[in-house]
């Protein structure tokens, strides 16, 4: 049976922000000036219900055993590998617009969420994670606050 790896953790907001920014700045002038294996991110949408963080990623292509989901309190990272299909290995491309090999994308979630109420869904080439927002007795509800800026 396929199934899609769902991993739970705490320490996904740790990557070093610095490093990332420097290598996202010139990756997008130019991708050539990657300085490490070519990693391409999915295109990703987020929204948010009363109860729920719904997350939808677009991944044709790519195989459900091929997709990793780590998920903590704070954020979520979804990576995987869409394998190359090439059909004609002696073909001379006009354009290959089709990103292959590795994806990730880390993404911080507006709210915290109950990683106990976490689930997947993979169909047509979209996933969609469903993720409950973590309610507690001992958080704050949030209100608006004025400030005067000087």
């Amino acid at each position: 049976m396929e199934h899609i790896e769902i991993r739970f953790g705490s320490n996904l907001g740790t990557y070093d922000t610095d490093e990332r920014s420097f290598q996202d700045m010139f990756q997008s002038v130019n991708p050539m000036f990657c300085f490490s294996k070519r990693i391409w991110k999915p295109q990703m949408d987020i929204f948010e219900t009363q109860n729920q963080i719904i997350i939808q990623a677009e991944i044709a292509g790519v195989q459900k055993e091929d997709i990793i989901i780590e998920v903590s309190n704070k954020a979520v990272k979804i990576s995987g590998i869409r394998k190359n299909a090439r059909l004609d290995p002696a073909a001379t491309y006009r354009l290959a617009e089709i990103q292959f090999g590795q994806f990730e994308r880390v993404l911080y979630l507006p709210c915290m969420i109950d990683v106990e109420k976490v689930s997947a869904v993979f169909n047509n080439g979209f996933l969609q994670l469903t993720l409950g927002k973590l309610f507690s007795q001992n958080m704050k509800p949030a209100h608006d606050l004025s400030m005067d800026f000087i």
